[in-house]
C-alpha cells in the first residue's frame, strides 16, 4: 500500500490521538500529534501539512468550538491553503455550518466512523494537492501579467521611429479615441493595437482582433454583426457577431483598406449609430467598442480616388499611428536579432551563441521588404539549419529585392525570387488592393494571403 499526505492532528485528548495515529499509520506518509494547540504555529513553520485535524473544544472552553475557530484563524493566516478538518464530541448542524463558514474544509464528530474519517482524509489530501497546483497557477500567471503589463513587452527597439510610436501609445491609450495603425505588412499593426489595449481602461476587458482581409463579402455582415436561427442555410443557431462579443472591450479590425465600398457603408452605419442588427433580425442591439484599424494600403489616396469613403476614413482615424519600415531603424536591428536568436536557439534546443559581424552587416544592408517578420522567419530558418555555433552571411538565404526591374528583365532564374517580385510588382500597380492583385494574378485571395506571408510581403 502506497502512503501519501503529511497531517497534523492536534486535540487534548491523548487517547484520541493516540487511537487517530494507530488508525492512520498504514494510510499516511507521516503524522504529528499534538495536544498543545500553541504549538501549532511553531509546527507549522517546521513542516508543510496536507491536511490538519483540529479538535473544536480545548480545556478552556468545553462545548462552544470558539477555541477551535480561534487556531482555525491562526492556521489560517499563516497558511490561506491550509486544509482543516474540525473533530468535536459537542457537534451539531449550526456549528458545522460555521466551520464551513470559516475555512474549515470539513467536520467530522466523536466517535467517528473508521470508513467514514479515512474516506473524508483522502478527499482532504487531494484536495490540499489541487489548493496547491491553484496557487502555482496563479502565481505563474500573476508573473506572465506583470510582464504583459510592461510598457511595449512586445516591441524591441529604441530608435527615434519607435520612441515617437511609443509616446503616442502612452497620449492615446486611456482615451476612447479611435485609432488607425498604417505600416507596412510585418512592422507590427497587431502588437500596437494590443498596446493600445493593454494600456487603456478597457485592459480588463475583451481584444478582439479581425482579419477583414480574410472575411468574404458574403459573410461580412454575418461575422461582424452576427446573425439569427434561420437567417441562411447554415445558420443553425443565433450568433452574435464580432462587435457583440467585443462590446465593452477593443475590437482591432485589421486590414480595413481591403473593404468593398457598400461594406464600408455599413460599417460606418455601426460605428455612428453605436449599434449593430443581426442577419435576419430588424431589433438593432446596442454595442460599445474602443475601435482600433489598420491597414497596409495607401488609405488616403484611395480616399482621395474615390475607393474608400472619406467619413468613415474621419471616423477611424480621430488620432492615427505610422509605424516605420524595418531599413528605416537599422539601429534596431542588432536587439531583434539578439531577441529571436534567443527565441528560437531556446525554441529548437540549439547551441548557437551569436550571429558573426559579417551576418549583421549583410542584415544592415539588407532592404528587408518583409520587415520585422521577414527578420524573425530568417532567424528561426537559420537556427533550425545551421549546426554551427556561430551564424554566418550564408546561413540565411534573403531573397534579392530586385529580380524584376521595372523593364520586366530578369535579373535571376530563381523562381521563388520572380514570385515573389511578381507579386510585389502587381500589388503596387493595383495600390495594394488584395482582390484586385489576385484577380491579375488569376489566384485566389487565399492562395495569394499564402504566399505573401511566405514571402514575408
Amino acid at each position: 500500500m502506497i502512503k501519501y499526505g503529511r497531517v497534523l492532528i492536534v486535540d487534548d485528548n491523548e487517547d484520541i490521538l493516540f487511537s487517530l495515529k494507530l488508525l492512520l499509520k498504514k494510510y499516511v506518509e507521516l503524522i504529528h500529534t499534538e495536544v498543545n494547540p500553541k504549538r501549532i504555529p511553531a509546527l507549522m513553520e517546521q513542516e508543510s501539512y496536507d491536511v490538519i485535524l483540529l479538535d473544536m473544544n480545548f480545556t478552556k472552553d468545553m462545548i462552544s468550538g470558539q477555541e477551535g475557530f480561534y487556531w482555525l484563524d491562526e492556521i489560517l493566516k499563516i497558511d490561506p491553503s491550509a486544509v482543516v478538518i474540525f473533530i468535536t464530541a459537542y457537534g451539531d448542524v449550526e456549528r458545522a455550518v460555521k466551520a464551513i463558514k470559516e475555512g474549515a474544509v470539513d467536520f467530522i464528530l466523536k466517535p467517528w466512523q473508521n470508513e467514514k474519517l479515512l474516506a473524508t482524509l483522502s478527499a482532504a489530501i487531494k484536495l490540499r494537492g489541487s489548493l496547491i497546483e491553484a496557487n502555482k497557477l496563479r502565481l505563474s500567471r500573476n508573473e506572465l501579467c506583470k510582464k504583459l503589463d510592461q510598457p511595449f513587452h512586445d516591441f524591441i527597439g529604441d530608435s527615434a521611429e519607435m520612441n515617437k510610436v511609443y509616446n503616442t501609445i502612452n497620449k492615446v491609450a486611456s482615451t476612447d479615441a479611435s485609432v488607425l495603425i498604417l505600416g507596412d505588412n510585418g512592422t507590427g499593426k497587431e502588437l500596437v493595437a494590443r498596446a493600445l489595449h493593454r494600456n487603456s481602461n478597457h485592459r480588463n476587458d475583451v481584444f478582439l482582433s479581425v482579419d477583414l482581409g480574410s472575411i468574404s463579402e458574403t459573410l461580412f455582415e454575418s461575422e461582424l454583426f452576427g446573425h439569427t436561427k434561420g437567417a441562411f442555410t447554415d445558420a443553425k443557431n443565433d450568433k452574435p457577431g464580432r462587435f457583440e462579443v467585443a462590446s465593452g472591450g477593443t475590437l482591432f479590425l485589421d486590414e480595413i483598406g481591403n473593404l468593398s465600398l457598400p461594406l464600408q457603408s455599413k460599417l460606418l452605419t455601426v460605428i455612428e449609430k453605436k449599434e449593430v442588427t443581426r442577419v435576419g433580425s430588424n431589433k438593432p442591439r446596442p454595442v460599445n467598442v474602443r475601435l482600433i484599424c489598420a491597414t497596409n494600403m495607401p488609405i488616403y489616396q484611395m480616399a482621395k480616388d474615390g475607393d474608400f469613403r472619406q467619413d468613415l476614413l474621419y471616423r477611424i482615424n480621430i488620432v492615427e499611428i505610422s509605424l516605420p519600415l524595418l531599413r528605416d531603424r537599422i539601429e534596431d536591428i542588432p536587439p531583434l536579432v539578439e531577441h529571436f536568436l534567443k527565441l528560437y536557439t531556446h525554441k529548437y534546443k540549439k547551441n548557437i551563441k551569436s550571429i558573426s559581424n559579417a551576418a549583421m552587416k549583410k542584415f544592415r544592408q539588407y532592404s528587408w521588404p518583409g520587415n520585422v517578420r521577414e527578420l524573425q522567419h530568417a532567424i528561426e530558418r537559420a537556427v533550425i539549419l545551421s549546426d554551427s555555433k556561430i551564424l554566418q552571411p550564408n546561413d540565411f538565404s534573403l531573397k534579392s529585392p530586385h529580380s524584376v526591374n521595372e523593364e520586366g528583365t530578369l535579373n535571376t532564374y530563381n523562381i521563388e525570387d520572380m514570385e515573389r517580385d511578381i507579386i510585389q510588382k502587381v500589388l503596387r500597380k493595383n495600390n495594394g488592393n488584395i482582390s484586385r492583385a489576385a484577380n491579375e494574378l488569376g489566384l485566389t485571395r487565399a492562395s495569394l494571403y499564402r504566399r505573401l506571408e511566405k514571402y514575408g510581403i
